[in-house]
């Protein structure tokens, strides 16, 4: 059994979500609000110790035809970050479609719902091989 981390990054706010290679079912975990990058990475070392995970997986924005843009780089530097800081292998998923799955109600963040939602797509269109 190998424990996944999702993460529906933000510039704003981080979603965090949590699954594992034998359920297949992701769940939302919390969503990081913190003002620097680096208490942004101090929040997330405090959960990559908690859950020990073996993969990261990191959504990755991209336009509706699936042209890059500005976000879809600083996702690819996130992913990279979280690589290299805490030696996790990471995976981008493609989440075009997954915030349109959640509407937010009463202004409530739904960002660690977003990283679910990746997270569950990693699960249902990814290889069980590959994690």
């Amino acid at each position: 059994m190998k424990t996944i981390l999702a993460f529906d990054f933000g510039l704003k706010r981080i979603g965090v979500a949590v699954g594992n290679t034998v359920l297949k079912q992701a769940s939302p975990l919390t969503i990081i609000t913190a003002a620097t990058n680096e208490e942004k990475f101090n929040a997330i070392a405090l959960l990559v110790q908690e859950w020990q995970p073996q993969l990261a997986v990191v959504g990755l924005p991209l336009h509706p035809d699936g042209e890059e843009h500005e976000m879809t780089q600083r996702c690819r530097r996130f992913a990279n970050q979280l690589h290299g800081r805490f030696e996790i292998a990471t995976v981008l998923v493609d989440e075009r479609y997954s915030s349109a799955v959640l509407v937010q109600q009463q202004n409530q963040p739904v960002d660690d719902q977003a990283a679910a939602i990746i997270l569950q797509q990693y699960f249902d269109d990814y290889d069980s091989t590959r994690t």
